[in-house]
């Protein structure tokens, strides 16, 4: 029955150990929500921000215009018990003036030019009938020499009075309700510098004397009136406002991102889990399958997908293998047969000598193809995991130099040497399917032509590990068919025919049973230096001998 893999620990069968490239791939798709989620908030945090000082400006200016009205309300209707005009007498000290306001309007700069000749529909009339420039520029011009002489202020360095541009002027005038509102830097009389302020600037007819006969609009004057009000207070507020906003929206979008960040990771956490279980099966565990959360969502479909998909890979592998199984064990009888017929034929009977030559290579190749079969046998049960390991302890020297002691005589009838090196380390495997492997290795050394072949051992990964490897001086292996010769049936056509490559299944044999072993086999060549053949298996759990415990 298919089984759930047990852990993301577990070793890798059947293939590469995993890479670090699905971490990295997931802790992108993790930052990238993150980044998202972030930004998305960001973009909120912003608007909200900018919706609320824009708000919170907007009400504290529109306060300061009904309070600016309020106070030119109340600045009209003491203006005539001030006796203002005219402002260009030679007595001065017989009329009065605004700063006796100063202390009824401390927090206020009061400012008021007369138009005297002038009345509001005259002005507004010859404004709208000026066609051309020079006409509108003659009427401003009379407008501002009546201004500069006839204003009067409180509250303000009246050498530095608040002044209108013609363009501000000429707006004022065709205003409906002759009401204009500016910001303006205006220098009140004791600070060194401008004062940003909000003015508020009236063009109307007012009274700026007692009338004489007590009838309202009797004696009215067309003038301009300034009431300007400082704005520092709402600058402050609006900084401190915005102050805090900032800190609230950077600790906002600190507290965001981490929390974007644990749940874009606790909702991928299904997926790693997903995705290190298909990363742990390979050709020999395709009865595992990968976890399927109860998330109800897309994840949960997809580990459906891959444990169907995984269920035909496993029907197709199991088909190929029964079927290589099957031919093996339906051709060893008819080849058997086939050999013992030549030989028989050798040996009791008197063929002539083509007949003889014909029969040897029948008996040849039938041995070649049963060696073949035996191969696919051995090749068909690693693949379905019916390979049984007989785990020992194994003194790695003298496991290399029992070996080299068997293959001598062959390495000596083509000149060649098998010197033994490297440490001697106790681990734990099938003595003779490791001999397989490594009687593979050097075979395929010297049937390059190899002179010099070395077999050495080391440990490795802080003893938890060794290594054993064949190297050899031979004439070495490109780059680009290293990878392959793992293959079934690839071989080296270059350097090996048929006659001396065998079937091409050894290394494949070899890299079965090193898997079994829960090891990793790999080659190392340079053109013209030769090539490394390196094994790496786990110690496993054995003792530690010391030097003077070992034979």
């Amino acid at each position: 029955m298919p089984r759930p893999l047990a852990g993301a620990a577990r070793a890798v069968r059947g293939g590469a150990a995993p890479t670090g490239a699905g971490i990295r791939r997931r802790n992108t798709l993790r930052w990238r929500l993150t980044q998202f989620y972030t930004a998305l908030l960001a973009a909120l945090l912003t608007t909200v921000a900018a919706t609320t000082l824009l708000i919170m400006r907007n009400n504290l200016i529109t306060g300061i215009n009904r309070d600016l009205n309020t106070i030119y309300g109340q600045f009209v209707e003491v203006l005539p018990s001030l006796n203002l005009t005219p402002f260009n007498t030679d007595n001065r000290d017989a009329v009065g003036d605004l700063r006796s306001l100063r202390y009824q309007f401390p927090n206020y700069a009061l400012q008021i030019e007369r138009l005297t000749f002038y009345d509001l529909p005259g002005v507004t009339s010859r404004l709208a009938d000026a066609d051309t420039p020079a006409e509108r520029k003659s009427l401003l011009d009379d407008l501002n020499f009546l201004r500069n002489e006839e204003r009067e202020s409180t509250g303000i360095d009246r050498q530095k009075p608040i002044t209108l541009s013609d363009a501000q002027l000429a707006e004022l005038i065709r205003s409906p309700d002759g009401q204009l509102l500016i910001d303006q830097d205006v220098q009140e009389v004791y600070p060194d510098k401008p004062t940003p302020m909000r003015v508020l600037v009236r063009l109307a007819s007012l009274s700026l004397q007692p009338s004489p006969l007590g009838l309202p609009g009797s004696n009215e004057t067309l003038a301009i009136v300034y009431v300007g009000r400082s704005v520092d207070d709402i600058q402050h507020t609006l900084a401190d406002l915005r102050n805090v906003i900032v800190l609230l929206f950077l600790a906002g979008l600190i507290t965001a991102g981490v929390g974007a960040y644990l749940l874009a990771g606790r909702a991928l956490r299904p997926l790693g889990l997903v995705q290190r279980a298909a990363e742990g099966i390979g050709g020999q565990n395709l009865t595992e399958r990968v976890p399927e959360p109860e998330t109800g969502d897309e994840v949960q479909a997809l580990a459906g997908a891959l444990n169907s998909m995984l269920g035909r890979l496993e029907d197709s592998f199991e088909a190929q293998r029964r079927f290589t199984s099957d031919a093996s064990h339906e051709l060893r009888t008819p080849v058997t047969a086939i050999s013992g017929h030549a030989s028989y034929l050798l040996r009791r009977t008197s063929p002539s000598g083509q007949q003889q030559e014909s029969l040897k290579i029948i008996r040849s190749e039938s041995e070649r193809l049963t060696n073949l079969i035996a191969s696919l046998l051995q090749l068909a049960r690693s693949d379905s995991g019916a390979l049984v390991m007989a785990r020992d302890p194994i003194l790695s020297g003298l496991f290399l130099a029992e070996i080299a002691r068997e293959l001598m005589p062959l390495a000596q009838a083509q000149n060649s040497r098998l010197p033994v090196a490297g440490q001697e380390v106790t681990f734990e495997g099938d003595a003779d399917r490791l001999k397989q492997v490594i009687i593979n290795l050097v075979s395929n050394a010297l049937k390059a032509g190899a002179r010099t072949i070395t077999l050495s051992s080391q440990p490795e990964e802080d003893g938890t590990e060794v290594r054993l490897s064949v190297t050899d001086d031979g004439p070495g292996i490109p780059g680009d068919q290293l990878d392959r010769l793992f293959d079934r049936f690839y071989r080296l056509e270059d350097s090996r025919s048929r006659d001396v490559g065998g079937a091409g299944l050894g290394l494949s044999i070899a890299r079965g049973i090193v898997e079994a072993h829960e090891g990793r086999i790999w080659l190392e060549s340079e053109l013209g230096k030769g090539t490394a053949a390196h094994v790496q298996l786990p110690v496993g759990d054995v003792p530690v001998l010391d030097d003077e415990d070992v034979p």
